[in-house]
């Protein structure tokens, strides 16, 4: 039988329409990457195209090495010449080879989150900015939203010009100065890895000539989640030859915080009038049950493209619907339900994820699996390349690949301490900006600087040893250069002098970058010091997760989407943490509130049999506790998907009023701390009329006031507190809340 016969027959449409623009609208585990993969096999067989000119791109590391493997399978010989690559991995090979027509040397360094913001404190300090007014991410996020926009820093300055606004021009001098520093150091930022192909492509039209005849047939996967610098680069590489054909999902943008233009997929027929449009909304993963409530969610969002998804696979069980009283509570049910589900032999402990809205949602779980001995892991927290043993050694290899780089240089010149003051290294510095040179080159004249006298001398071994590492690069490969530079620095035997539990978890850490280098070497055909500095600039937090590892796995929304598990629990599914109070109350919240929906829709869809939605009545954040309604989302699951728990039926659950009592908070009695009795309770206490309390309060219970981030709502309860009143207010849009009366600065609303 042939492999095509396996398609249902909107795959088959999908894979055999190969020429000309055409838009796969796919949803939620409908079989993409099958199509993909089965189009490339159609295309060189059935087509006869060399697999030269085919090119698939995607957005992560792991997305992109499963495609790869499929389409090896698929097609065999001949299949490595396809070009399978992330947006950045693909930038990268190009501006290797052709960045010096746009005035870089091809011995770039990538810099990562961490970099750029360390670069962004040089430039604060530089410009006399105070950082407690400007935050330095602030200036980050505005940059890389300008980046995505394909916004130069010379139109980002005529626009803040234009605006008159003083924050607007602020931003604009700190962008120049920022992309002045990349240029010096010879590096780019993430974003720029976007924007200097586009720019290379639109300033040399013999180099885009050259990548327009090489791929003759583009398929961009996750097109949903493109901004405007990828769209435009998908459009410059498609505009000879438009064989152009883009898979995605608009219900699943989830990440316009991150720039994506969820207009480039619902656009899609207007930016290619002649464009075909095919759906797949067979559903491959999921049971009935699971994907009728995932339907009727996204069907409340008005900007999306019409699809419903279903299946030929069984009913399956409702979906469990658990309200507890507090979030400490929801921790120890989910818990408790993971530990059951394993002890029965029901499912694995890695067949189980939990996947909540903010990361700050993690620490309960934790402490709960701790307690319950599950294994879990974390997805989404500090990366293991953030690590400041693995920053300090990668910044050694940096150095000595890309001497240009300022920041890898200043990172490592007293690692270990090498006695060079602050004042020697901005001494340094500044001879550095009189001549024109880089930091590295200024080092290496140490002698002629006549300000720095003897610290000339110390400053000496580490440019030798540096050079000494560079004349080696020919010869020695990545682990071996490793290997030596943790010898002759004495790094780890530092460590190991400490003797704690921290210098050998970091130890363990290096231990395994050596390992992460040696797998490089052995599986590129030709391994290089900045080939292997790439694949660890470009790795993402999800490319970290191994198949078949048996561990509850732990991880925000935006996390998750992509992978599937065989059950899901979606934690903390109230109003105010998810939609978020920001979504609620933002000027554009019927827009924010979609993008919420869809985020809902990516989690309910990652499950594969069964469906677990959970949330609390109370839940402590920034010290307060909060009183929650059962989030919006729950409540547009029809009430026949969704099974109640004992102790209150769904329709309670789901948002019904009902008497809660206080949550009890577990704390230890406190010596020579007088403890309240019990026949007098805090409530006792409370003002019974608005009269009482005229004297201390301009406002009273069941009267209506303000917030300056919650909004207006209705004062229900005010308690004395010793100092200060204890305020409950029920606001119209962010619920219930406690706040002290001195820190909330409630105003009275008049009527």
């Amino acid at each position: 039988m042939s492999i095509y016969e396996t398609l249902n027959e909107q795959q088959k449409k999908a894979v055999f329409q190969t020429e000309g623009p055409v838009l796969i609208l796919a949803g939620a585990g409908s079989g993409k990457t099958r199509v993909l993969t089965h189009r490339t096999a159609w295309l060189i067989e059935e087509k006869g195209v060399n697999p030269y000119h085919i090119m698939a791109i995607t957005f992560t590391n792991k997305a992109a090495g499963e495609m790869r493997e499929r389409i090896d399978a698929l097609v065999g010989y001949g299949s490595e010449s396809i070009w399978v690559s992330t947006f950045h991995s693909a930038c990268v090979r190009i501006l290797r080879r052709y960045i010096d027509r746009i005035g870089f040397d091809t011995h770039f360094t990538i810099y990562d989150a961490d970099d750029a913001k360390s670069l962004m404190k040089e430039i604060c300090k530089r410009l006399e900015i105070d950082t407690k007014l400007y935050k330095e991410r602030s200036f980050l996020a505005a940059i890389s939203a300008a980046k995505d926009e394909l916004v130069s820093p010379e139109e980002f300055a005529r626009r803040a010009a234009m605006s008159g606004d003083f924050a607007k021009r602020r931003q604009a001098e700190v962008y120049r100065e920022y992309q002045d520093a990349l240029r010096k150091n010879n590096a780019l930022d993430f974003d720029d890895l976007i924007v200097k192909t586009v720019e290379l492509f639109r300033t040399d039209a013999e180099v885009l000539d050259s990548y327009q005849e090489r791929l003759r047939y583009l398929m961009v996967d996750e097109y949903q989640d493109t901004n405007t610098a990828q769209f435009e680069l998908i459009r410059l590489l498609a505009g000879k030859y438009r064989n152009l054909c883009v898979v995605g999902d608009d219900d699943q943008s989830i990440y316009k915080f991150r720039g994506a233009n969820i207009y480039n997929i619902l656009h899609f027929e207007k930016h290619f009038p002649d464009a075909v449009t095919i759906r797949l909304e067979q559903n491959y993963r999921s049971t009935q049950n699971i994907l009728d409530a995932a339907n009727h969610v996204i069907a409340n969002n008005t900007g999306r493209k019409e699809k419903t998804l279903w299946t030929a696979n069984d009913a399956g069980d409702k979906i469990t619907f658990r309200q507890s009283d507090t979030a400490h509570e929801e921790a120890e049910y989910i818990a408790g339900d993971i530990v059951s589900d394993e002890k029965m032999g029901k499912y694995r402990y890695g067949d189980h994820a939990v996947l909540y809205r903010t990361n700050a949602q993690s620490r309960l779980f934790e402490e709960r699996f701790i307690v319950s001995n599950i294994p879990y892991k974390i997805v989404g927290g500090v990366n293991f390349y953030a690590r400041k043993e693995i920053k300090d050694l990668l910044a050694y290899l940096k150095t000595i690949d890309n001497a240009m780089d300022d920041l890898a240089v200043r990172r490592i010149i007293n690692v270990p301490k090498r006695g060079i003051g602050a004042t020697t290294l901005n001494r340094v510095a500044d001879y550095a900006d009189a001549y024109e040179i880089s930091f590295y080159d200024a080092l290496k004249r140490a002698e002629e600087i006549p300000s720095i006298g003897k610290s000339a001398s110390k400053i000496k071994p580490f440019v030798s040893f540096i050079q000494v590492m560079r004349s080696k690069l020919p010869y020695v490969g990545v682990t071996d250069l490793l290997k030596e530079i943790i010898e002759e620095t004495g790094y780890v035997k530092e460590l190991a002098a400490e003797g704690t539990e921290e210098a050998e978890a970091r130890i363990e850490n290096i231990d395994e970058l050596l390992s992460k280098a040696a797998t490089y070497e052995k599986n590129e055909e030709h391994p290089t010091l900045g080939g292997f500095l790439e694949e660890v600039a470009l790795v993402a937090d999800i490319d970290n997760l191994v198949d078949g590892s048996d561990y509850v796995v732990l991880m925000t929304l935006h996390s998750a989407k992509g992978l599937e598990f065989p059950k899901v629990y979606l934690a903390g599914m109230e109003d105010g943490l998810f939609p978020s109070y920001m979504s609620i109350t933002s000027d554009n919240a019927i827009e924010e509130i979609e993008e919420e929906r869809r985020l809902a829709y990516v989690g309910i869809t990652r499950a594969m049999r069964e469906l677990t939605v959970t949330c609390a009545r109370t839940r402590m954040v920034r010290g307060e506790t909060q009183f929650n309604k059962v989030s919006r989302f729950v409540k547009e699951i029809p009430q026949e998907l969704l099974s109640g728990e004992p102790g209150g039926s769904a329709q309670q659950d789901r948002g019904e009023k009902r008497e809660t009592r206080a949550p009890q908070t577990g704390r230890p009695r406190r010596p020579g701390v007088r403890e309240q009795p019990s026949g007098q309770s805090m409530q006792s206490r409370a003002f019974a009329t608005a009269n009482t309390i005229k004297g201390n309060l301009d406002y009273g219970v069941g009267e209506r006031v303000s917030h300056s981030r919650f909004g207006a709502g209705t004062v229900t309860q005010i308690v004395e507190g010793g100092r200060d009143f204890e305020v409950t207010v029920n606001f119209d849009s962010a619920g219930t809340k406690k706040m002290f009366a001195s820190f909330a600065k409630l105003k009275k609303i008049e009527r």
